[in-house]
């Protein structure tokens, strides 16, 4: 039986293919399944390549990939026994058997190709996509958001363009890193040498990375040698930096068009560059974090990575093994360059170190509120009691700040500067707020999860999970335990001096109405506190943060006027008492005019927001009780108002630890799979040992003294 002949040569006419060339070509590429769409969808597509014009081309090319893309597979069209590969790998064998086949249609494949990396440049492709653009995090975040909101003008005349043109998805550069090299090498090797005078594709891409590898030296080397990054790695000497050495060694590479040698030279050279950028790394642990210093580690991790990988093609052998590379140098491109499109990528992955600093500093003084024996317990109660002293002449503050006839600005000034005294004076003197411990605990919970191995772990956190309970009940009791009597206290003695009660009975009514469980906004008021407590240690790390990465104690520590007026000691003395206050500070300060804030924001935008902190809300009813009499406080609305209290501290208590809690576990990277196995050991620990979430462990019993003979008598 004579083989089928061959169909025509593509025509270049308006007029489509005749059903008898489809069909012949059909019959000669697919005998035993003619009528399969690949085999007609790829006639029609090798039959209409232009001739001319780059949009045209590309608009072919995007053609293409969506060919290739479909999901039915070009699987056992002349041989059964053909093995099993993936949908796109039987498509791309397909192509390539058609070309191999077809001269005239390799030949009009080969000019398209040869033309469109003549027309384009890959430049930008190799050394911008996928790269952060800017030097710092605010510059690139406003681009990124300029580039979502704005039109983007066209570039066709950049292979960056067609890039995200073929591949618009995100998905689909796992779909390019799982081609087959050998059948890609295979039909670069038969569209890739064309006929003079049409130049060479693979030379003219060889010379774009070439230039993007210079291009990579000359930002990165320049972002290594900054001021900051220089600061932390006194170990590298300016002149010994590995990041001067990489354009000398870049220069070689282009020099000797990527000889082995250089290429070698390069990988170690780049190697160093990792090594001082660790350095960096780890003095950021200690030293304090800056979001923008973060951010361009990150640009110089990502421009090492780049020039390695570009290395790695322009050394590996012609054929299957370089397509290897390249397949994965542009799935690596396309993950990249649609990672950074989004906004709040950046925002995460820049931020992720600066969370985890600001949380461990959180977490320093999270130690502070977790009790172990059973003196501390009691201290704790003690401690707690008198911050519950200062919340009651806060709660009278604030009932006489309201009731003046100010201006929003003023009414919030005020009140801000009510809430944060009375907590900086917690604070001064040694007190304790029981709602200010769980954004701290939280992190300290967090650091005891991700230290050492899991068995380690988790026998950390059965151990300190009580001990985070029971120290917050001993806060919890001491502040309500003295806010109560204090304000009463307090409130008697105002009616005792001035004759009248601190409040009107409408105002003390319309106080146990504003604490009703169901009947008023106590809930969703709570949990915004709740929120904003989590806020004000989220602030408080911050700057704590601050002021070290900005080596203000050091500066206090040796500036001249404050050595004059205080001496070498005094000076000292006052950088130490800044960096271990100005944590409690910051978020004292922060959470006293948050708090404020929210009335004065809810009358702005016209939105009933209010605040219920659960040691005020107390203090509060206390006082409402104590003007509306001792019949009062046992009507069914004010009984019911004292549950609001309790609901109100559980909400303050669950936001704000949950919280800080899931940004210390994400900060940290903790895996969530190992959720489970954590609250399963909780659990059993409280089955076993309920005692010990409430109370402090008893102290060990004293060993009897022997009794002398003569007194048994």
């Amino acid at each position: 039986m004579n083989a089928p002949s061959s169909p025509p040569s593509p025509s270049r006419s308006h007029h489509g293919p005749s059903e008898r060339e489809v069909d012949a070509f059909c019959v000669q590429y697919a005998p035993r399944a003619p009528g399969h769409p690949a085999v007609r969808d790829v006639y029609r597509l090798l039959r209409d390549v232009p001739e001319d014009g780059l949009e045209s081309r590309l608009a072919w090319v995007e053609r293409w990939v969506a060919w290739l893309r479909e999901d039915i597979p070009a699987h056992g069209l002349v041989d059964a026994s053909e093995p099993e590969a993936p949908v796109a790998d039987t498509r791309l064998a397909l192509m390539v058997r058609v070309l191999e086949g077809e001269p005239a249609m390799r030949a009009a494949v080969t000019h398209l190709v040869s033309a469109v990396c003549e027309g384009s440049r890959g430049l930008k492709l190799f050394a911008q996509v996928g790269l952060p653009a800017g030097q710092g995090f605010l510059a690139e975040a406003s681009d990124r958001l300029a580039r979502k909101v704005l039109p983007a003008a066209p570039e066709p005349g950049k292979l960056s363009e067609l890039l995200l043109r073929v591949f618009p998805v995100p998905e689909d550069a796992v779909w390019l890193a799982l081609l087959s090299p050998a059948l890609t090498a295979k039909l670069a090797a038969l569209v890739g040498e064309p006929r003079p005078p049409d130049p060479m594709p693979g030379a003219r891409v060889r010379a774009d990375m070439m230039d993007a590898l210079m291009l990579l030296a000359v930002q990165t080397s320049a972002l290594g040698t900054l001021e900051d990054m220089r600061d932390r790695s006194p170990e590298t000497s300016f002149r010994a930096s590995p990041f001067l050495r990489l354009r000398r060694v870049c220069d070689a590479v282009l020099a000797r068009d990527a000889a082995p040698d250089t290429l070698r030279e390069l990988t170690t050279t780049v190697d160093d560059c990792r090594q001082v950028v660790s350095s960096v790394s780890r003095h950021l642990e200690s030293a304090g974090v800056s979001v923008d210093l973060v951010y361009r580690l990150e640009r110089i991790r990502r421009g090492l990575e780049r020039m390695e990988a570009i290395a790695r093609v322009l050394g590996a052998p012609r054929g299957e093994p370089r397509w290897r590379e390249a397949l994965g140098l542009l799935s690596d491109l396309l993950r990249r360059a649609h990672e950074d499109r989004s906004v709040g990528d950046l925002v995460r992955r820049n931020a992720r170190m600066l969370a985890r600093k600001i949380i461990e500093r959180a977490g320093h003084s999270g130690e502070h509120y977790i009790t172990t024996t059973r003196a501390e317990f009691h201290d704790m109660v003690h401690s707690a009691a008198g911050g519950g002293l200062v919340t009651a002449l806060a709660v009278a503050g604030k009932f006489l700040l309201t009731a003046l006839a100010l201006a929003p600005f003023f009414s919030w000034l005020t009140v801000g500067l009510n809430y944060a005294v009375a907590f900086v004076l917690i604070q001064a003197l040694g007190f304790t707020l029981a709602t200010k411990q769980p954004s701290v605990t939280a992190a300290t919970l967090a650091g005891a999860v991700s230290d050492g191995a899991r068995g380690e772990r988790l026998s950390s956190l059965v151990d300190i999970i009580p001990r985070i309970t029971r120290s917050q009940l001993a806060a919890f009791a001491g502040n309500l335990g003295c806010v109560l009597p204090a304000a009463v206290a307090l409130a008697l003695a105002w009616q005792a001096v001035v004759g009248t009660p601190f409040l009107s009975p409408a105002k003390a009514h319309a106080t146990v109405a504003s604490l009703h469980p169901w009947k008023s906004g106590s809930l969703p008021f709570a949990a915004l506190t709740g929120v904003l407590l989590w806020m004000s240690s989220v602030a408080g790390g911050w700057l704590e943060n601050f002021v070290v990465y900005r080596r203000l104690p050091e500066a206090l520590a040796h500036h001249r006027v404050l050595r004059r007026m205080l001496g070498v000691t005094g000076a000292r003395r006052l950088a130490d008492g800044l960096l271990h206050a100005v944590s409690g500070l910051g978020a004292n300060v922060t959470l006293g005019f948050l708090l404020a804030l929210m009335v004065v924001l809810g009358s702005f935008f016209g939105l009933p927001l209010d605040i219920r902190h659960v040691t005020f809300a107390l203090g509060q009813l206390a006082i409402a009780g104590s003007a509306l009499g001792p019949e009062a406080v046992l009507q069914p609305d004010f009984l019911a108002a004292l549950a609001g209290v309790a609901a109100i501290g559980t909400l303050n208590f669950a936001v704000s630890f949950s919280l800080a809690l899931g940004v210390a576990v994400r900060a940290r990277d903790i895996p969530i799979a190992e959720t489970l196995p954590f609250l399963r050991a909780v659990a059993l620990r409280f089955r076993m040992d309920p005692r010990s979430f409430i109370l402090p462990p008893k102290p060990p019993a004293e060993v009897a003294a022997p009794v002398p003979l003569d007194a048994r008598s």
